[in-house]
């Protein structure tokens, strides 16, 4: 078996086991635990290259996202969760890779790439780390990078209601309604030049915003 075809078995197992653990393990908690609710689906592009760029209130964004996504998604995810057990393992099935928060994190990046050019869509915290009202308050240029260097569009989604489901002292999630809503495509930077990558951060963190301050 060559390494072409190596690779591409790879990819097809990774994508088998997402599809796995997103249909039984994670959709139904997004249904029934958290009453999930997706606005915007049809606006989500089914093929091609694509960068899902979110706010980041809770660890558990990542699955929750992954359920009203119809589509792979991997994540570009702080190294830290790595280390958690079963929440460590369930992210790394779900096509998460680690990325080093404290620098520029340029194997992360090429990681991004290689995901989108093998068909996956990646899943970007725009913000970097969480915040506790969901609202994005200081974006990165991450996820504008990585959209020019791939020409890949940008799709802002807004998870709402995650901000609620860590309670101080509660060992187990709260079960809260969680509201994920998808916004309108925004095109790739036309270069990788900074005046570009902040124009469109900007853009995005807009519309991501205007997501999360409609929540009902």
């Amino acid at each position: 078996m060559s390494q072409d075809q190596t690779n591409s078995q790879i990819v097809k197992t990774k994508k088998t086991v997402y599809h796995l653990v997103n249909s039984f393990v994670v959709k139904p908690i997004f249904g029934t635990y958290f009453r999930g609710k997706v606005t915007g689906k049809e606006k989500v592009p089914l093929e091609g290259k694509l960068i899902i760029v979110s706010n980041h209130a809770s660890v558990f964004d990542p699955p929750l996202l992954s359920a009203g996504i119809p589509r792979p998604v991997s994540y570009m995810a702080k190294q830290e969760l790595f280390t958690e057990g079963f929440f460590g393992n369930l992210i790394k099935s779900l096509g998460a890779y680690p990325v080093n928060r404290e620098g520029f994190d340029r194997k992360a990046i090429r990681q991004a790439v290689s995901r989108l050019e093998e068909g996956w869509a990646t899943g970007i915290f725009i913000e970097g780390t969480r915040t506790p009202d969901g609202r994005i308050h200081n974006p990165k240029l991450g996820a504008a990078l990585i959209a020019a260097k791939a020409q890949a569009p940008l799709l802002p989604v807004a998870l709402c209601g995650t901000e609620k489901i860590v309670v101080k002292g509660q060992k187990l999630p709260k079960s809260v309604k969680v509201h994920l809503k998808i916004g309108d495509i925004i095109p790739p930077p036309t270069s990788g030049k900074k005046e570009n990558l902040e124009t469109i951060t900007a853009q995005c963190a807009s519309a991501i915003n205007q997501l999360v301050d409609c929540f009902d």
